[in-house]
């Protein structure tokens, strides 16, 4: 092994940068730091993404708030997706802590105590700005992608969105495009195979479950208005500071395919709204995906095809994605291929399992004179991590075992009325969690259905008062029946006055034999 002063050289001459660069932390030569050996990361090279692993337990997060705090400071915003809900309290300035004061007085550098400016965004009921997006946003490919359709139920999705668009049906959120698949298989099957062909309804009724399943993990909540503006991430605050954006994920572990399509839907809309920058001396906005296996694991084959050319084109935008996981083998490899900054914390061997995934781990890295790699792994402290990065010319700098600074702000999470007191001054929060349903596909096709019932039930009653016009008319065009001879008889004049006397006779006869029975 080299000796300290080769060491030394070699780290100094590695991580001095021309341009703008933040501290990470101070060099480790085997277990003692050297002080004064400033390990920096350069911001120009930020937008080639980056990778922060390590077992449970050894720091990445607080790497990862270390990193989102030095880059809010040179006023680079940031956006966290915050899955175990411990990223809030970069708020907030730290209490301080004498082991603090003990790593820096190690490194080499002082300690300063401060909070950044924050903003609060969630996917569900958690408190801060309300995340959506429309169903017309996502687009008939990446929409088809996220549902993992075949060629058939894709090329239903496309005519459905075509069908919308030609007929101005908004589609904003879950229940519009139900609406219209349910329209166009049944009212306007016709209309739609005259136009656009054939489609079938088993294909339909497979979009619609694959539409329930992802309902059934809230996605009914995602899906409408007001739509996020991305460019919002963006935002610095008044005294040029990077806003951290912190999404809060606690209650989405058990819905990845959420947490996934959230995830496709802002990249692939930063890519398709930011302007193309080349290289930049830094990055416009740098995204973290902490617990990033939720992300990959439960993403389809078609969504991860996607992610990737994300992946690879979205730097050009001035956009830095790093993900936040235990292990780089969570990573696909075309992906990882692709991480310019990695931080590497501790892993541990407990299994021969977990010692071939330390030695492929391993591979991932620059080979170094100065520590063997497989073993120094396993020896990592709290805090310490192996990092290496990209040089402006895209170069790999030296790998080195690194004493981490401690992040600026708290440890911790904000307390109910921190969050509370966030919430409340946020303007975001004014603008994006309005309730807004304007009318859409939905309300319109009902109101169609409703106008076409109507003109049928008026068709009917139509149809009805014309047969029983026709009814009547018959009754009163028919002959009259002719009178029997007795019916002519007893109806002449006649036959009235013959009818008068004889009865006017009979009267009387009654009436005398009466009388004459009294006389006697």
């Amino acid at each position: 092994m080299a000796n300290p002063e080769t060491f030394t050289q070699s780290i100094t001459e590695g991580y001095t940068f021309e341009g703008p660069s933040f501290v990470l932390g101070g060099a480790m030569f085997g277990e003692e730091t050297k002080t004064g050996t400033l390990v920096r990361i350069p911001l120009g090279t930020l937008n080639r993404h980056g990778l922060i692993a390590g077992a449970t337990g050894t720091g990445k997060t607080k790497t990862l708030q270390i990193i989102a705090e030095q880059l809010s400071r040179e006023g680079i915003p940031s956006l966290l997706m915050d899955i175990k809900g411990d990223l809030s309290g970069i708020a907030v300035a730290s209490d301080g802590h004498p082991k603090i004061d003990e790593r820096h007085a190690a490194i080499g550098i002082p300690f300063t105590a401060s909070g950044s400016p924050v903003e609060l965004l969630s996917l569900s009921d958690e408190p801060g700005v309300r995340l959506r997006a429309t169903v017309l946003e996502f687009g008939p490919v990446l929409f088809s992608k996220m549902l993992d359709l075949n060629d058939t139920q894709s090329g239903i999705i496309a005519v459905t969105y075509k069908y919308a668009e030609d007929n101005k049906l908004p589609l904003l959120d879950l229940k519009d495009l139900r609406k219209v698949l349910q329209y166009i298989i049944n009212e306007g099957k016709e209309e739609v195979e005259k136009e656009y062909g054939r489609i079938s309804s088993a294909s339909v009724g497979a979009i619609m479950r694959r539409i329930v399943e992802l309902e059934s993990q809230g996605a009914d909540r995602f899906f409408g208005e007001r739509s996020f503006e991305v460019q919002d991430l963006t935002r610095l605050d008044e005294n040029g500071r990077g806003i951290v954006s912190i999404v809060r994920l606690t209650d989405m572990q058990d819905r990845p395919k959420l947490f996934s399509t959230f995830m496709l839907q802002l990249l692939a809309e930063i890519y398709a709204t930011f302007p193309e920058e080349g290289d930049l001396d830094r990055p416009k906005l740098a995204v973290f995906i902490d617990e990033a296996h939720l992300v990959f694991e439960e993403a389809t084959d078609a969504l991860l095809d996607q992610l990737e050319a994300i992946i690879k084109l979205i730097r050009s935008k001035g956009v830095g994605l790093f993900f936040v996981t235990q292990n780089p083998a969570d990573i696909p490899s075309d992906v990882l291929g692709q991480l310019g900054l990695k931080v590497q914390h501790a892993l541990r061997a407990f299994t021969a399992k977990d010692r071939k995934a330390i030695k492929l781990a391993s591979e991932n890295y620059p080979l170094t004179d100065f520590y063997d790699i497989d073993q120094t792994l396993t020896e990592l402290g709290t805090g310490e991590a192996f990092v290496t990065a990209l040089d402006r010319k895209g170069r790999p700098t030296p790998l080195v075992r690194t004493m981490l600074r401690a992040p600026e702000s708290r440890m911790d999470v904000l307390t109910d009325r921190e969050i509370d007191r966030l919430v409340a001054d946020s303007d975001l929060v004014k603008r994006y969690n309005e309730a807004v349903d304007r009318e859409s596909a939905y309300e319109i096709l009902e109101r169609k259905l409703e106008r076409a019932k109507a003109a049928e039930h008026q068709a009917e009653m139509k149809e009805q008062r014309e047969k029983a016009a026709k009814t009547t008319t018959a009754r009163r065009g028919r002959p009259r029946k002719q009178k029997s001879m007795l019916e002519e008889v007893m109806d002449s004049t006649l036959a009235r006055q013959v009818s008068r006397t004889v009865a006017r006779e009979v009267t009387r006869g009654i009436l005398g034999v009466l009388g004459l029975r009294r006389r006697r």
